[in-house]
């Protein structure tokens, strides 16, 4: 998408090659929290093959086709075609997505990360992303956050990049949620 919203802008009509689909992708989802979870149920949703990541319980929800626990994410990280990282933001996930694990992916995965910047080797993916070797990134969250003008993630190739925007009550959805989960909990 990155290609053709650079031609847009240049009012260019020009094809890039081939493009892609979810339809029998392989989908790596770490971390299926309520975020996690509810990404893993569309990809599944449009024919996407959904490979759970936990850092612990091991029933696999229904929407997974395969789940595996946390310590087995280096096997799992060479057969996706994207990454989605849905992870909270503590010195347990800080870094988890670094320069080796950037290095198992294919060379034409996508790296998603749409829980914490922190927890994805900023250096790391931009080096991935400017010498080939990862596909491309689409990011929601950057460490350094807010991603200071000039940074070379601005310009890395084949990256997409919101100002956390998936978060907070941009979308109807996510603030409905957060009511129903809170009016629930006061239940309790």
């Amino acid at each position: 998408l990155d290609l053709y919203h650079a031609n847009q802008e240049k009012q260019l009509w020009h094809m890039e090659g081939k493009v892609r689909s979810l339809v029998g992708a392989k989908v790596v989802v770490v971390g299926l929290g309520d975020i996690g979870g509810e990404f893993a149920k569309r990809v599944k949703a449009l024919g996407g093959y959904v490979i759970g990541v936990r850092r612990a319980d091991a029933r696999k929800p229904e929407y997974a086709d395969e789940l595996v626990l946390a310590e087995r994410l280096d096997e799992v990280l060479p057969v996706a075609d994207v990454v989605a990282v849905c992870l909270p933001g503590t010195e347990h996930t800080r870094n988890l997505i670094n320069r080796e694990r950037i290095g198992l992916m294919k060379k034409d995965a996508v790296l998603m990360n749409v829980g914490r910047g922190f927890v994805v080797d900023t250096e790391a993916l931009c080096d991935a992303l400017e010498n080939g070797s990862l596909g491309g990134a689409c990011l929601d969250v950057t460490e350094p956050e807010p991603l200071p003008a000039g940074h070379r993630l601005w310009t890395a190739p084949h990256t997409l990049i919101t100002p956390h925007a998936a978060g907070h009550f941009h979308l109807q959805e996510t603030y409905e949620r957060v009511i129903r989960i809170a009016v629930d909990n006061l239940g309790r």
